[in-house]
């Protein structure tokens, strides 16, 4: 199929296709996932609504949908072929606990052929086979074969495939039901059995329904949810582009001016290194507009890498130093028309990604200088670098590993990543959780330990406002079983006194045994009544606003204690930095008060 419609305007008939059958629009959360620490960014339009799936009510009902920012990571290296990108868009739609699979499938069918005008012969559909844990899916493979699609492209597969879930070793889960764009008659490996779960490249995943209906329990057995969620998830970018049909993402829309910028101001640079260019590029745009600046640690890390990654490439073709400007200012052109914030925070976006190119400028000449003596001692016939020298590398000059893997691979050699890793991680363990390490907790889990550290997050915010002023907002926040972590709007560290006082207000709050209860009401409504928190849902007619007693009256999805004297004694641990003008606090809570 060829069609000359944008991204802009697929996203607009997506919202309102969904709009018009009861769904609320909310607004993208943020690329910092409060609800979810199993990762580092927000990776899929369900990360900001986990306590609603998790059974909190959520503000604007049991419909909802929304185009949500989301930064994968895990296919870096990927980056630059034709359908990988590290920041995209994921159109979603939810059902929490109401309408479920008959529903859900007939509006995909109805949106992808009638709205969009794909071609029902152009597309197969896959459900969950079934296996010796959860019974097949029988229900969505009929659904399918009742809209008209033949058996022939309705693949059923195995749980790797086609059942997601859960987050963790316990909780929500499900098959689901994906549709693919068939895009030729033929495998290229002469596969017989060639089907979706095939990587010939003659299925492009076009969208997902995910049907929360199973509760898996530590034990490995399964049972029935009372209220099943569905999540369904399309990636705007790749549609777009099959759409008009290119054969790659950097031809859409989106992408046209930057690499339009590219090909005239760096023609030595190969088409790929020009696509991770863009590509690195626009995700800092997002993650920097979202509040992640560059660092050393964690999700900082990631911008840090994705963005000397593009650095380099742009050193090697001499790019003038306006290419920064250029390429931003592209995207934003394009997003902005969603994303107004993006306008507003251009000046302050494009001085953090010239901050940090000057800073890798710097360290550049010296690491290549360190990194050449050092591969003069290799010995003859030696072709791999230590894990110690990248990771040396890393942490005195900000190389990051794929820097050091791509000026090796210049010279023929490879590089120890595993060794890399391993010295990382002990990195890790001494400053914090950091880079794309996944650890267990947060509100995903909704245990007891964590359900206590999140209400206490509540409290801790209000106290560093009453001492350090109502500047401090909320930057971020990460939950684990065993502790929590706060990042605060503030530019100087705290005193010794300042952080004493802190607690204080916290273990007193805790002591006066606080009612918490929750309250549905309107945005002007919550602001009236002193919430804080983000109000950055523009659609969101209503809102939960949980109350602590007269102590806190906050915005946010849950889950919470019933009364403060469950909480026990709350001890903050370290006071440290996050980023430009953000703090961290990181503190537990003891044992929970008698009574």
């Amino acid at each position: 199929m060829k069609s000359t419609v944008t991204a802009a305007a697929i996203r607009k008939k997506y919202l309102d296709f969904y709009k018009a059958r009861e769904h609320a629009q909310i607004a993208s959360g943020s690329l910092q996932p409060e609800n979810d620490p199993t990762v580092l960014f927000t990776t899929a339009g369900m990360h900001p609504l986990v306590p609603y799936l998790m059974g909190a009510p959520h503000p604007l009902g049991k419909r909802l949908v929304n185009s949500q920012k989301c930064v994968r990571t895990q296919d870096i290296d990927e980056v630059g072929d034709n359908w990988h990108c590290t920041f995209f868009e994921m159109l979603g739609n939810w059902s929490l606990g109401n309408y479920f699979k008959k529903e859900a499938i007939t509006w995909t069918h109805e949106f992808i052929t009638k709205e969009l005008g794909f071609d029902q012969g152009q597309l197969a559909v896959t459900v969950f086979g079934g296996d010796e844990n959860t019974p097949g899916d029988d229900t969505s493979y009929n659904i399918w074969l009742g809209i008209g699609y033949p058996k022939e492209r309705i693949f059923r597969l195995g749980r790797k495939d086609n059942f997601w879930g859960p987050v963790g070793n316990a909780g929500p889960c499900g098959p689901d039901s994906e549709t693919f764009f068939v895009t030729r008659d033929y495998c290229t490996k002469n596969d017989p059995n060639c089907s979706p779960a095939c990587n010939c490249g003659r299925y492009v995943e076009i969208c997902n329904n995910v049907f929360m209906e199973y509760n898996k329990h530590a034990d490995g057995t399964f049972t029935k949810l009372p209220q099943p969620n569905v999540d369904f998830g399309m990636g705007l970018l790749r549609v777009a582009s099959i759409m008009s049909g290119a054969s790659s993402v950097y031809e859409s829309d989106i992408y046209t001016k930057a690499m339009t910028y590219l090909k005239q101001t760096a023609p030595g640079l190969s088409a790929t290194s020009q696509r991770i260019v863009a590509d690195h590029l626009q995700a800092a745009l997002f993650t920097i507009a979202d509040g992640v600046t560059p660092s050393n640690v964690g999700a900082g890390y990631i911008v840090r890498r994705v963005l000397r990654r593009a650095f380099r490439l742009a050193n090697q073709a001499s790019l003038d130093a306006q290419y920064i400007d250029a390429i931003v200012d592209s995207f934003i052109e394009v997003y902005s028309c969603h994303y107004d914030d993006l306008l507003k925070k251009r000046d302050a976006i494009v001085h953090e990604i010239r901050d940090e190119e000057q800073k890798f400028a710097k360290a550049l000449g010296q690491g290549l200088k360190h990194f050449e003596k050092e591969l003069t001692r290799l010995a003859a016939g030696e072709t791999v670098i230590a894990g110690q020298l990248a990771f040396f590398m890393f942490e005195t000059y900000g190389f990051p590993l794929e820097v050091t893997q791509e000026i090796a691979k210049e010279r023929g050699l490879s590089v120890d990543s595993e060794a890399f890793e391993k010295a990382y991680a002990e990195h890790q363990a001494k400053s914090r959780v950091g880079g794309e390490k996944l650890f267990k907790g947060g509100l995903s889990d909704s245990s007891q330990e964590t359900t206590r550290l999140h209400t206490a997050t509540h409290l801790l915010h209000e106290a560093l406002r009453r001492v350090l002023g109502t500047h401090v907002e909320q930057k971020g926040s990460n939950i684990t079983p065993e502790r929590l972590r706060f990042d605060f709007s503030h530019s100087e560290k705290m005193t010794k006194e300042q952080v004493e006082a802190v607690e204080k207000l916290v273990n007193e709050a805790i002591a006066k045994s606080h009612e918490v209860h929750l309250e549905n009401m309107t945005v002007d409504q919550a602001k009236a009544r002193g919430a804080i928190g983000l109000f950055e849902d523009r659609y969101a007619d209503r809102i939960n606003v949980y109350f602590i007693g007269d102590y806190s009256t906050e915005i946010c999805g849950g889950p919470h204690v019933a009364n403060t004297r469950e909480l026990g004694q709350f001890k903050i641990q370290k006071e440290e930095a996050s980023s430009r003008g953000v703090r961290r606090i990181k503190a537990i809570l003891v044992s929970p008060a008698a009574g």
